[in-house]
């Protein structure tokens, strides 16, 4: 059963409607201000066991999976919370469940060091009570968590102005546990998927604020949504988000059916990527045009969602980089065809 059959069901059907209830559209921050970790809404997914909804039951997680998880993005995205709700489950919950550590209560994220203990613009770094990190060593690719405490820590943010501060850890303290080599690329390819998820429900917010905006202005004795050229970018907006809503669905399908393994799946998750990334151009730009100078503004809730999709785009891997992958994939394969529909060769 594909996702979108999956969707039909009721159990998944009231999940979406609780979480559609649970998540209240736009944060309060301004322009310039960074934003920080909603502790009140994360107590509340902490209880209702959202904060490790794909983890293992036996290892105190909801042992829910990609179909759930992508309902909870999409969620926490149309509505710009500030959770770490992939960081703290889809990355480094799954990165202690591949070590074999236990994972206890707490705020996490992940990073990816490099040979001198460094990574770069880590989410939620600066909350976090622990951060797992996946460094290469002589041993093959190790996993570990360590203490905020323990760890180098040089504030920044992204566009929107989330927290993606650089991080330091002496690689003297670094003691882990070996995981398979294949672990780094899908930690990648897991990080990308839940930008795009994000992404596209951050999309389905914006295509609301633009109808409810347009159909409400009058200019010229006529609401703005009369005009054909603000109906044509609201149209390119709708079209834009619904091509990055296809691609996402596609993409949690095929990690349904075979896994981030899979050079199927990797493939999807790559176009994902790449339509959810050029489309937050065209989103971007149309709902600017259509709100003009009130969206720009710090009451309006629009930059926060349009930002955000511009920052998640180039986050686990440019928009370019993602077209680049798909282009040797399709270069590499012996059905194009069958590459791009996922079904047999001709």
């Amino acid at each position: 059963m594909s996702g979108q059959d999956a969707l039909q069901s009721t159990e998944l059907q009231d999940f979406a409607q609780m979480l559609s209830e649970l998540f209240t559209s736009g944060d309060d921050h301004r322009i310039g201000e960074v934003v920080e970790l909603d502790r009140a809404l994360w107590a509340t997914l902490t209880e209702l066991g959202l904060d490790r909804l794909t983890g293992s039951e036996g290892g105190g997680g909801s042992g829910a999976g990609w179909l759930e998880a992508a309902l909870l993005l999409e969620a926490a995205g149309a509505a710009a919370a500030a959770v770490p709700v992939a960081e703290n489950d889809l990355l480094a919950g799954w990165l202690l469940e591949t070590a074999g550590f236990d994972a206890t209560p707490g705020v996490r994220t992940a990073a990816v060091l490099d040979a001198d203990g460094r990574a770069r613009h880590v989410p939620w770094a600066r909350f976090a009570d622990s951060i797992v990190v996946l460094w290469e060593s002589v041993q093959g690719w190790q996993v570990a968590e360590l203490s905020r405490t323990k760890v180098e820590l040089v504030e920044a943010v992204n566009l929107a102005a989330e927290p993606r501060d650089h991080l330091r850890v002496d690689p003297s303290i670094l003691s882990g546990r070996e995981v398979p080599s294949g672990t780094v690329d899908d930690f990648r390819y897991r990080g990308a998927l839940a930008r795009v998820l994000a992404s596209v429900g951050a999309m389905d917010r914006i295509l609301e604020l633009v109808v409810e905006h347009t159909t409400a202005r009058v200019q010229f004795v006529r609401p703005l949504g009369k005009f054909q050229a603000v109906q044509a970018l609201a149209a390119d907006i709708a079209t834009e988000a619904s091509l990055a809503h296809a691609a996402a669905d596609a993409a949690v399908d095929a990690v349904l059916a075979g896994g981030f393994g899979e050079a199927s799946a990797r493939f999807a998750i790559a176009a994902a990527a790449s339509c959810a990334g050029h489309a937050a151009s065209v989103v971007a730009r149309n709902a600017h045009q259509a709100l003009g100078a009130i969206g720009f503004t710090m009451e309006h809730e629009l930059h926060r969602h349009t930002n955000r999709i511009l920052s998640w785009r180039s986050e686990f891997g440019t928009v370019a980089s993602w077209d680049a992958e798909l282009l040797a994939a399709a270069r590499e394969a012996e059905d194009v065809w069958a590459l791009i529909t996922g079904g047999p060769p001709r």
